[in-house]
């Protein structure tokens, strides 16, 4: 891979969005290489993972994944399409089972880069969003008060984690097995640990949870690579029980979220959302997010076109 390949596509990322950090240099893997019709040369590296079962992983990703961090400096669709091709023949050597995925992230507003992905069989399947503006004052409906969770309110809380995942096995990966199991230590560390997680309750009965976390971007850290610099709030999971949704509940307590991070210093607020999700993709831009990064996917991994 050439310095000016990665200059090049420093100065396209710098052009697409000014929130993007300068493009990252490729990982350790292996290494593709492809030219255009004109025959410019571009590169990217491909890397596999394998997640045994009962993994952490597995809660959102393929058992086994293939993942492209392309580098095509300034040559748009033609380049990607190129690369693709490339991985497209490559992945004629492997034999994936069903459980398994080709995935890339790239920066969402290269339109360029989408056609080539579309073309490819990749489909957006979740986004890193982001909200820079300041908190809104959303009052709280009726009824309805917002706390910090407490370990003792664990039960509550996994029961509407799990909410969450139900309803997006629907629209993104497949429900797993386990789930419950697999989220409930994470969440009693987090509770005893005094984490930034908040229930919301109508007349003392918990309907919405907020599941965050901190997270510093500072230069050499894996959010580094998709972040600005800085402290950042983390919106892990939220939910709304089905019976108290479009009452409010969730727009109220995400207004709290929002007020607390600022108070305590974050730079901005993220998230992950899967644009399928007819909850999700409304919900999240009234809240003033906007996506940053898209995570192309195709499963199984033999899709790809």
């Amino acid at each position: 891979m050439t310095a000016g390949l990665l200059s090049a596509q420093r100065a396209r990322f710098a052009a697409l969005d000014p929130l993007l950090p300068p493009a990252a240099p490729p990982p350790d893997g292996e290494e593709l290489t492809a030219a255009t019709a004109d025959g410019t040369r571009v590169s990217g590296v491909l890397q596999v993972q394998r997640h045994e079962p009962g993994a952490f992983d597995l809660l959102w990703s393929a058992a086994q994944v293939w993942q492209l961090f392309p580098c095509t400096g300034a040559t748009g669709t033609a380049g990607m399409d190129a690369l693709l091709r490339a991985w497209r023949h490559r992945m004629d050597r492997e034999s994936p089972g069903p459980d398994s995925a080709c995935t890339v992230t790239w920066p969402s507003r290269d339109a360029e880069a989408i056609r080539a992905f579309l073309d490819h069989g990749l489909v957006p399947l979740s986004v890193l969003a982001v909200r820079t503006g300041p908190p809104s004052g959303d009052p709280l409906p009726p009824g309805v008060t917002v706390r910090r969770a407490r370990p003792e309110d664990l039960e509550e809380v996994v029961a509407l984690s799990l909410t969450t995942f139900r309803y997006s096995a629907l629209v993104a990966g497949p429900w797993r097995p386990g789930t419950a199991e697999l989220i409930a230590p994470r969440l009693e560390r987090n509770l005893a640990a005094g984490a930034p997680i908040w229930l919301a309750e109508r007349d003392g009965v918990a309907v919405a949870l907020a599941d965050c976390g901190w997270m510093e971007s500072v230069p050499g850290s894996w959010a580094a690579e998709l972040l600005p610099s800085g402290q950042w709030g983390y919106v892990n999971n939220v939910a709304t029980s089905e019976h108290a949704r479009g009452l409010g509940i969730g727009r109220a307590l995400m207004a709290r979220v929002h007020r607390e991070f600022h108070t305590r210093g974050a730079r901005a607020t993220y998230l992950y959302y899967n644009p399928a999700n007819p909850l999700s993709s409304v919900f999240w831009p009234r809240q003033g997010y906007r996506p940053l990064w898209t995570y192309w996917e195709v499963r199984p991994a033999s899709a790809l076109r």
